[in-house]
Formats: structure tokens, sequence, C-alpha cells
């Protein structure tokens, strides 16, 4: 999603901003710009493309000055095109924004007729225009600032320069990320911190409602009510380069090995002595999780497909009922939330819009036990709005199509089953025990499947020439089917789908054939018989079947039967280590296939609008 840098310092601002702006890219974008305030006035570079179309275009060395604005696009209102590029300017005043203005249209129509003259289709626009506006009534920055954001309906983070006013940058946030990083003698703003760690590791999170103004000598901020406010100051534990690519050609690939030990993080200091602690969800923790007699998860896009996972654990393990949906139609299907729920959301990065929303409506239905978030932003907005967080420690991950993030959703979402197992008397002491052990091989598990990965390279070259695939699986593999397919169309751009295997004969059997590969995940299970006769009838139409088997499962390589064999696991730990070599193999398939792997056409890595 868009992506917002400022800074204002006693040197040149230029190359802060453009670095600031490579370090967003893995958020997704069409378009970038920024605008600089120098001893000339201002001046504002846009262009279409990635960032280093924006670097051509400065070449000329004419954005010169100590205070500036930057921005990477992704176009909701108005196609990818330089005039629709931000930063946004009307005289003065020029205005970069990430999320939505949903009022634009009336806003957009109230201003023409008092003679401003747009020049591009987005909502953005509307912004900068009543600020200008203001500014002509006679009105301070802060006052215009705050009269503004006041007529918004919608979501919005902005950084504001005007020419008049030269020593400030003004910021404001509603519904959208945004982060100072302090400096000495200068200070900086961004939609993620990641944009800021070359200069500074001191950083204050704006809340909701939130407006500042950074100067060279310092900063302010106020509330939504209007009073001055002091905001904690955190020091990023994150280096500079820790969102480098490496050794590796893509942050992908870099990522997807990067698993066995972010799943070691999010197990350390969670378990001990084969059990749970408690305290891993905070001291409220005991006193919200006796009430819970109902689960209710929202999530989006992969996030989703570790929800789905989860809700066969908790009612099989835990033995509660467990409800799963996509959080950007929960709260406009009038949604009836069971009394004393705990309302689960999963996020990558905390900030996902769908999923805050669904929060925000679940808990004005009275009925929620507690909410806890599933997240790797601990300083994101989901984070701050939920009584409970269960951070993922996955660490940075810049690849728009998410791979550590999931599987370690997935292992926090096993802790939480195990903990609420024990609370209801689902499981005794030896039996978490056992899948406690098991949740501890996870990590080695991996390591073996990543010490294969050169096995997979003859499948992907198969798979890249099909324009269609079919992933199958049961039980719960049948989400991390779905998430398997996910990765394929993200990233290779190839038509894929996922059903549960026994779904086949409903309607799926009839795009089989010979042109049509099948992918199958089928762990040793109570369910493996009957995903072996699901194969059989793809075979007796001629389709042609790649199976990620267990070792013990007695599947055998045949004509138009390909076995990819996996480690003997544990049925509760499973849909982790079968769902990287999925991600193997959809990465292996797009850079085959040449295509930008790390940042897929018409995706955005933070998702911060509906």
């Amino acid at each position: 999603m868009c992506g917002i840098v400022a800074a204002i310092a006693q040197r040149e601002v230029l190359p802060i901003l453009v670095e600031g702006l490579k370090r967003l890219e893995y958020r997704g974008y069409d378009s970038a710009g920024v605008a600089v305030l120098g001893d000339g006035g201002m001046s504002r570079v846009r262009a279409v493309g990635k960032v280093a179309a924006l670097e051509l275009s400065l070449v000329d060395g004419g954005a010169k000055g100590r205070l500036g604005i930057a921005h990477t696009r992704w176009a909701t209102h108005g196609v990818p095109a330089e005039h629709n590029a931000h930063p946004h300017q009307s005289r003065s005043v020029a205005v970069v924004h990430n999320g939505i203005i949903e009022n634009h249209a009336e806003l957009r129509a109230a201003l023409t007729a008092q003679g401003f003259v747009f020049t591009s289709e987005t909502d953005t626009e509307v912004i900068v225009h009543l600020l200008q506006a203001q500014r002509d009534a006679g009105a301070d920055l802060h006052t215009a600032l705050t009269q503004v954001i006041a007529q918004l309906v919608g979501a919005f983070a902005v950084a504001v320069v005007d020419e008049t006013e030269p020593g400030a940058l003004w910021l404001a946030r509603k519904g959208s990320p945004l982060v100072i990083g302090v400096g000495i003698g200068e200070h900086f703003a961004a939609s993620d911190a990641l944009a800021l760690l070359p200069v500074t590791n001191r950083m204050v999170y704006l809340d909701e409602g939130d407006i500042a103004v950074l100067r060279t000598g310092g900063y302010q901020i106020w509330n939504a009510a209007g009073q001055p406010v002091t905001r904690d100051e955190k020091r990023s534990t994150l280096s500079p380069d820790a969102v480098d690519k490496g050794t590796y050609r893509h942050f992908m690939a870099k990522e997807i090995h990067e698993q066995p030990q972010a799943l070691i993080q999010t197990l350390q200091g969670r378990v001990a002595d084969g059990r749970v602690l408690e305290a891993c969800l905070g001291p409220n923790a005991d006193a919200l999780l006796s009430k819970i007699a109902a689960v209710h998860i929202a999530a989006c896009g992969t996030s989703a497909h570790a929800g789905q996972v989860a809700r066969y654990a908790f009612e099989q393990i835990a033995r509660i009922p467990c409800q799963v949906e996509l959080a950007s139609e929960f709260r406009y299907r009038d949604p009836l939330v069971a009394p004393n729920t705990l309302f689960i959301t999963i996020s990558q990065s905390g900030e996902t819009a769908d999923t805050l929303e669904a929060l925000r409506h679940a808990r004005k239905t009275g009925q929620l036990a507690a909410s806890l978030v599933i997240c790797n932003a601990p300083e994101s907005s989901l984070v701050r709005e939920s009584d409970i967080a269960l951070m993922t420690h996955a660490g940075p991950e810049r690849s728009v199509a998410s791979t550590k993030a999931f599987t370690t959703q997935l292992m926090a979402l096993s802790l939480i089953v195990l903990l609420i197992a024990r609370r209801r008397g689902s499981i005794d002491a030896a039996k978490e025990a056992e899948l406690i052990a098991a949740l501890q091989a996870v990590p080695g598990q991996v390591e073996a499947v990543l010490s294969r990965e050169h096995s997979l390279l003859a499948h992907a070259e198969r798979l890249m020439l099909k324009p269609n695939a079919l992933f199958l699986g049961r039980g719960p593999m049948w989400p991390v089917a779905m998430e398997g397919a996910l990765k394929l169309k993200e990233i290779s751009y190839i038509h894929a789908e996922a059903y549960a295997a026994g779904e086949l004969k409903h309607g799926p059997l009839a795009l089989v054939d010979d042109h049509m590969p099948v992918i199958a995940v089928a762990p040793r299970s109570d369910l493996l018989d009957k995903v072996k006769s699901n194969l059989q009838e793809v075979r007796a139409r001629g389709g042609e079947l790649l199976v990620f088997a267990d070792a013990d499962a007695h599947f055998a390589d045949e004509p138009g039967v390909h076995i990819v064999p996996m480690p003997h696991g544990h049925p509760f730990t499973d849909p982790i280590v079968y769902t990287v070599p999925l991600q193997l193999l959809a990465y292996h398939v797009a850079v085959l296939k040449g295509t930008d792997v790390d940042q897929p056409r018409n995706l955005a890595k933070s998702v911060t609008v509906e």
C-alpha cells in the first residue's frame, strides 16, 4: 500500500526521502514523487513506475532543500499516472496521503464551486485544496489542519508542507499508521519505521486522531481533542540492513529460508516443561481467558488461511466452537457474535483496514470476552486496539507474497489452541506435552524441507508451462492447499484454484484432463485413504499429479504421478511444514517465468484501505 516519508533537517533531505521510499517498495506501488522546499520555493517531481524512474527524473538536481515529503502510490482513485501521483499541490501547500477519503466527491464539488481547479482524479487532492482554502482565510497551519481533518470521512495519514512556513512539517493520522523518527537537530516521519532506520532508531508512534508538527529543534503532538500530549519514544531493535536481501536473489527466497529461525522465535519464552506459559498473553490473560465460550476469527488473504487451519484445531483439540471469516465481509453482513466470544484478528502488518474495522464492529456487539490479535508489528493499530496481543516475532517481511508471516501465525495460533484446551480440560498434561514436542520439532522439519529445495526445480519447470493448476487437500490441509494456490497465482500469474479433495466429484473434476496439473498435500492422517481415493479420480481422467506426501504414506512415483517425500510429522503441526514446499514451488515457477517476485503486479503488502 502507499508509503509516506518526510523529513526536516539542517542538511539536504532529498537523499533521505529517496532512500526511505526504496525501503517502502515492498508495500507495492505504481508511482512515486517528492516535494522539497528550498530557498527557491517548492520543487515537486513525480514519476510513474518504480522509485528508480523517479530518481531519473531527479538527476538535474533541482529538488534541493531541508524540508520535504515523499510518497509511493498504489492506485485507488484514478489510474497510475503522473498527474495522479503524490505529492499533490495547491499553490503554497503540498500534501502526501495514505488511506481513502470516502466523502471526496462531495468535497470536490464544493471546492470546484469555490474556484479550485483539480488536476487529478484522486481523493487526496481535496485535502490539499481544503488546506489552501483555510490558509487563504487566514488560518495558521495547525488550525487549518484541524479544520480540514474534521471534514474528512475515511482513513488517512498525511504529511503537509507549506511554502509560507518553511520551518515546519505537519502530520495527522486517522486509521492509517504514521511514525515520527526523532533525531538531533532533525526529525522525520514515515508510514513504516523501516523507512527511517538509516537515519534514526528512535520512534514515536502517533495515536488515532493525533496532529503533530516537526521542527529541527523538536516536535509537538496534540491528541484528537486538541490537547498537547506526550507519546512514548521507543527504540527500534532493527538494524538498517535488517531488510537487505543478503545473498538471496529475492526477498521472498530469503524470507522462506528464514522460517526455521522465525518459528523458533515465535516459540521462545512461551513454552517450558511441556506446557504453554499463560503469561505469554500478558498479565490480564487469566481473567480474560476464563470467560471464553466461543472463538471468532477475522482476517484477510493469507492470514485468513491461517485462521481456517486453526479452526480445525480449536474445535478438535480445544473443543470450543470456532467461526472464521473474511474480515472484509464481516461487518457488512450484520453478524451475530456468540456471548463470551474470543475475537481473534490476524494481520502481518497490524494495519489491515478490513481487519481493523472488523474488530471495531465486533466490539460494538457487546458480546466479546476479549479481543486478541496475532501480529508481526508491535506498534500497529490492531495491537493497540486489542485486549491481548501475541506477536509472531517473524521479523521484517518485505516480499508482498507472505511466507514466514503465515507459518509463524500458524505457530502462534497453535499456542492459543493449547492454552484454551488446557483451561477447558480438553487435554491433559501428557497430551499437551506431546503437542508441545510436535511444535518444537517443526523448525527442524522445515529445515529438512528447505534442504531438498533443488528437488522441486523439475516440477517448477513443468508447471511454468501450464495456464492453470488445481490444488487439493483435506481437513486442515485444505486451507494449506488454498494458500499454495494463492502463492502461485500471486507471483507467477498462473490461474490456480484449491478445493477440499472430497469436493472433486461435485464439480471441479470437470476441469481435469491431461493439461491440468493437480497438486495435492497428503500427510499421514485419518483422511489419508480418502485423499488417495480422490487422487485416483484425478488419474482416471488423465490428470498429472504432484503429491507432497508423508514418507510413510506409501505413495510411489509412476507415469503421471510425481511424489515429493515429506518429513514424518504430527497432524497438529503438518499444516506448517507442508506450507513450505508450496511456497518454494510457487517461487521457482515465478523465477522461471521472469515475473517480479517480490512486487507482483496490482498487489500491495500492507492493505490499509478497504
